[in-house]
């Protein structure tokens, strides 16, 4: 079942033991502008005016992060930070994607959206 672009970004992370089936991820990817799958990631490069900018824009998603207790790599330079998401408890501990990494996404495009220009 696929939750809307709003209903993502209200939900909450939980604790997730299965993967999404290839179904679920591809109607799920279709609502989020800008992500893709990079290696069984879910993945997105966000880009900045300059250092500072990218700075404020990982604070607000570790924030973010952190009140869900799921935690993306990062990748940080000057104008961009790359995001990329994956759930290491499904899968018997092997990996994959769940519903975590989509919520989590959808509330750091609302971060993004949010930014001052």
């Amino acid at each position: 079942m696929s939750l809307s672009i709003s209903e993502l970004a209200a939900a909450h992370c939980s604790h997730q033991t299965d993967a999404m089936s290839d179904a679920d991820i591809a109607s799920h990817l279709a609502l989020l502008a800008g992500w893709q799958l990079d290696d069984g990631k879910l993945a997105r490069r966000f880009d900045f005016k300059d250092y500072y900018q990218t700075l404020a824009f990982v604070n607000a998603i570790a924030w973010v992060i952190h009140a869900e207790d799921h935690h993306p790599e990062l990748v940080v330079s000057y104008n961009r930070c790359s995001v990329k998401f994956d759930t290491h408890s499904v899968n018997q501990g092997r990996g994959g994607l769940s519903i975590n990494d989509f919520i989590c996404a959808a509330k750091i495009d609302a971060l993004f959206a949010q930014r001052a220009h």
